[in-house]
Parts: C-alpha cells; structure tokens; sequence
C-alpha cells in the first residue's frame, strides 16, 4: 500500500501534551504524515499543522504515518540542536506499546538485527547483516490476548520501520501494518503501534522530562 493511494488524515485538532518557551509536545494520530510527502496531495502532516499554531516549530525527529503517539518540536534553533544532539547520540528514552500477531515468547527479549531500506520495494525496510545499520529494540509482553500479544517496546537505535521489521522478523508482525502485516493481521482499523512515552532533557534547564501519551487501544 503506497501513501499515494490512500492518504486521508485525520483532522482532528491539535493534541498539545506540552508547551513551553523552548519545546513543544504533541500527540500525533494514527494516519497523519510526520513531514510532507512527494507530491501536493501529501502535503498535509502534522508539521505544516504545528507551524500554523507555532510558526517558529521546528522539526527534531520523526514518527512513521501509521504510529501515533508522543512527538516533540523543538521552538527555537537553540532548542532544535539541543535535541537532535539528544536523539542523536541516544541519551533521549522512548517507550512504544503494540499489539502484535500470535503468543510471543518468552516474556521479555531483545532483537538485535541490521537494518538497511529494501530498495526494490522501497519504503520497505529489510534485515541485512552485511550493509544494514545496527538496530536494537528490547520487548516485554505486557499481556496475552486471543491470537495477540500486546507489548512494550523499547528501541535502543531509530531506524525506519524498526519496530515493524524488528516484531516481524520474530513472525509477530504488529496487527493492522500496511506494509508487513498479512491476512487476518492486516484487517484492523489501524497500526496498532503507538509512541507511549519519551524523556528528553529540557534544552535550558537540562531537567529530564517524561512526556506520556495512553494508546487508544
């Protein structure tokens, strides 16, 4: 499924989980672009929507279409490089929660599998121990559901799609995923993926802040 397709976002208004001088932090929905896509049909993302509130809004990191959840701007030139140092160099903690396919075991676990895009079949991203890049994520199942398992996810690394390959690469594919899930797994409303927690340091005071969003399902 290409963004082209099917691209219709939602329109709710602004969830604003924070705002300060220097950061603001936002819940984004499931289905909303992070930045503009190739073409004028997909300009419409949660960016463009910030900056008509908050002009000076800067971009810092990412989350994919289908994930929702906590995401921070950066409201000045000071603030975004003190982030994206931040994301840079790791020392930032995100917390996701998803519902995967099947009974994973055992309870808690870790992948630690290369990624690299997949190029034939871009946007796809593909496990490869010669030329992918070093992606880590942690898993600790939070509880077993009929056919599903909802987990909390913790990546070490911020590679594209490496929860989704991560989870997949296990045979647990997250439910409702366009681009990996199949059959029975694939027929949800949404991805059931969703960006719960993020601690950052505060650019001025460098107090470390928890920001927390809860997953619609």
């Amino acid at each position: 499924m290409m963004l082209s397709d099917t691209y219709s976002p939602p329109q709710d208004p602004l969830d604003i989980l924070h705002h300060d001088a220097e950061i603001l932090v936002v819940n984004k929905p499931a289905g909303l672009l992070s930045v503009p896509g190739r073409g004028e049909h997909l300009s419409d993302c949660l960016i463009s929507r910030v900056q008509a509130a908050f002009p000076e809004a800067l971009l810092v990191h990412r989350l994919d279409r289908d994930t929702s959840g906590v995401m921070i701007f950066a409201l000045s030139a000071h603030a975004q490089r003190h982030l994206s140092m931040q994301f840079e160099k790791r020392t930032t903690q995100k917390a996701y929660v998803a519902r995967i396919e099947g009974q994973l075991e055992p309870r808690s676990g870790t992948v630690d599998l290369p990624l690299i895009v997949d190029w034939p079949n871009r946007p796809l991203q593909k496990v490869c121990h010669e030329t992918g890049k070093p992606a880590v994520t942690d898993w600790k199942v939070v509880k077993y559901g009929e056919g599903e398992t909802r987990v909390r996810l913790t990546p070490h690394t911020g590679r594209s799609h490496q929860l989704r390959v991560h989870m997949l690469s296990l045979g647990h594919a997250i439910l409702g995923d366009p681009l990996y899930a199949t059959g029975e797994a694939l027929d949800h409303p949404r991805m059931m993926l969703h960006s719960e927690e993020l601690r950052i340091k505060h650019p001025d005071s460098s107090e470390s802040l928890k920001f927390r969003s809860k997953a619609a399902f």
